[in-house]
């Protein structure tokens, strides 16, 4: 009798530790390492919060924001939730998020805890909305074996942007009717190449993309020739061009292309392939000016986060961004740390450090409609390579699309 009481006791105790648990739902789209890595965050975190249980649940990156924009305002769906940060204008204006409540996440902690253009780009209208496990920065990879074919040397990557047009004139091949077989580098506005005129190729020329406000285009005022530089590798040198192989990862995988721009998360598509000798360094300096851009990904607190769930969500928030998360996530998912004091041991490691360097001086655009201002880029490429037009009225009306996009988002959230 005694024997069955204290089994019912402790039945009960363990139901009502059930009972009393709070569930959070976290999402993210799906990319493997991240949900094992998730996973075992999630188990470690509920191990340390015994009164917390989280569900991962995973969607396709392409029906991502769809499930997003359906959910949270119907009171469903996630409670805490990873997002693109130039998808945060959006999300924020939507009524998706609320703002990292300032008691947990003060200016100070921030500042000591991530690199300094975290903080902008966290930012919507004064206020922080989501932090960073990993960040990303842009490098140049190379490829060793053809730089050897074409009588370089294969541990000396050009450093000057002069280098890097001499180097792929030379890197480029052609077939008797001199169409390209292999790129001297690849020029693909679609994947990083948006990103290298407006926040690398601008700057080092002397601009600025926009306003301190981030509301004026300016990089068509400041630095009108930046189109230029990008397209003449195109049309002037023909060291490569647009959907070359259909894109610059499978024409520098292909061993098609001796040099590319991308970013770091693409250290894990080329490790595995023995067949490719590779070598990446940071991106070529002009006029003794060094710049990059930097993205990352974010988790924000979603509005279905209210009371013991939000104060549930807020733990789960920092353990994710926290430095021993991210050193798991830099190697399990080959990410950068968002740490800068996590990211100071990786400073010397051949395919992080130049990554890190970068991340230096690199800068990360506030979008307000990151695929749409993306597209006016590559719009603006296609104009001078395939419709013949001035590079500097191609730029000009490009800033007038990006301008009427931002004055757009502004008139319809203010």
């Amino acid at each position: 009798m005694k024997k069955a009481l204290l089994l019912l006791l402790v039945v009960s105790v363990i139901f009502a530790g059930f009972a009393g648990a709070v569930k959070i739902t976290f999402w993210q789209y799906y990319y493997e390492t991240k949900v094992k890595l998730v996973d075992q965050l999630i188990e470690e975190f509920e191990k340390q919060n015994p009164g917390i249980e989280v569900e991962q649940v995973t969607f396709p990156y392409e029906n991502f924001n769809e499930k997003v924009a359906v959910s949270v305002p119907a009171g469903v769906g996630p409670d805490v939730l990873t997002l693109f940060y130039g998808w945060i204008p959006l999300y924020v204006t939507s009524g998706y998020l609320v703002p990292l409540p300032a008691a947990e996440f003060s200016a100070e902690y921030l500042s000591s805890e991530f690199f300094p253009f975290v903080s902008k780009g966290i930012e919507f209208d004064g206020a922080p909305y989501a932090l960073p496990t990993a960040v990303r920065a842009l490098a140049l990879f190379w490829n060793k074996d053809l730089f050897v074919e074409a009588g370089l040397d294969p541990e000396t990557p050009p450093t000057t942007f002069a280098e890097l047009v001499d180097y792929a004139k030379k890197l480029t091949k052609y077939d008797d009717k001199g169409n390209i077989i292999q790129e001297g580098l690849t020029m693909q506005p679609s994947g990083q190449g948006h990103q290298w005129i407006r926040e690398v190729l601008v700057r080092q020329v002397g601009g600025t993309p926009y306003t301190a406000d981030n509301r004026t285009v300016l990089y068509h005022l400041t630095a009108p020739e930046a189109l230029k530089v990008y397209t003449d590798l195109i049309t002037k040198d023909k060291v490569g061009y647009p959907g070359f192989l259909n894109d610059d990862v499978t024409a520098f995988r292909s061993l098609k292309a001796a040099m590319t721009i991308d970013g770091s998360f693409r250290l894990g598509t080329f490790r595995p392939l023995t067949n490719l000798k590779w070598g990446v360094t940071e991106l070529p300096s002009m006029n003794g000016v060094k710049s990059n851009f930097a993205s990352f990904w974010a988790h924000a607190i979603t509005t279905n986060a209210t009371g013991e769930k939000l104060d549930a969500s807020i733990k789960f928030l920092k353990f994710i961004t926290s430095e021993y998360a991210q050193k798991l996530w830099l190697e399990q998912v080959g990410e950068l740390p968002a740490n800068p004091n996590v990211a100071a041991a990786y400073y010397d490691h051949p395919e992080y450090g130049p990554f890190l360097k970068g991340l230096e001086y690199a800068h990360a655009t506030f979008f307000v409609d990151e695929t749409g201002q993306r597209q006016v880029m590559m719009d603006a490429v296609d104009k001078v390579w395939i419709q013949g037009m001035d590079p500097v009225k191609a730029f000009k009306e490009a800033a007038e699309e990006d301008q009427a996009i931002i004055d757009e988002f502004w008139s319809r959230v203010e």
